[in-house]
């Protein structure tokens, strides 16, 4: 299997904020740059000012090459739609291997806690623009007519200290 990584990318200062028509484009750029760059998505959420995901590239691609072409295909799409130029996303993003089952289980909680922790939803469930709906039970189907983008399913360890 190939490493999963948990990724973080931000907002550019001054930039405004991502709304929910932002969020159908992210939704989007990832679809596309699954078909581009074959990963593996298995947690993600989209915030006003950053996003998270866990993306297991399928080798050769790399974790650069999936965040690069999401980043330049969703900052595109956002571009178009609000009639802006420049960049959108920061240069840079933060990404960390996930080595077991207790680091990849800690990730896509705080994942789907982060709407709670900015207080936009009381639950994770209440956040249109997370895979907790999936991790709650939700359908793919049901979850793709929700927000355009779903998650694979894949099979993780039940032993915490499990390597991954």
């Amino acid at each position: 299997m190939a490493t999963r990584f948990f990724v973080t990318v931000c907002l550019l200062p001054g930039r405004a904020k991502l709304v929910h028509a932002d969020f159908s484009l992210l939704a989007r750029a990832f679809n596309g740059a699954r078909r581009l760059h074959p990963f593996y998505l298995t947690a993600w959420v989209f915030l006003p000012e950053h996003w998270h995901a866990i993306c297991a590239p399928v080798y050769p691609v790399t974790i650069s090459q999936v965040v690069k072409s999401v980043k330049l295909s969703s900052m595109t799409a956002i571009r178009r739609r609000r009639a802006v130029p420049g960049e959108l996303w920061q240069s840079r993003f933060f990404d960390r291997a996930l080595r077991t089952v207790t680091e990849y289980a800690e990730k896509v909680e705080y994942i789907h806690m982060n709407p709670v922790r900015a207080g936009l939803v009381r639950r994770p469930q209440d956040w249109r623009w997370s895979s907790a709906n999936e991790y709650s039970g939700m359908s793919a189907e049901s979850q793709n007519q929700l927000c355009g983008l779903t998650i694979d399913r894949l099979r993780i360890p039940s032993d915490l200290n499990t390597r991954i």
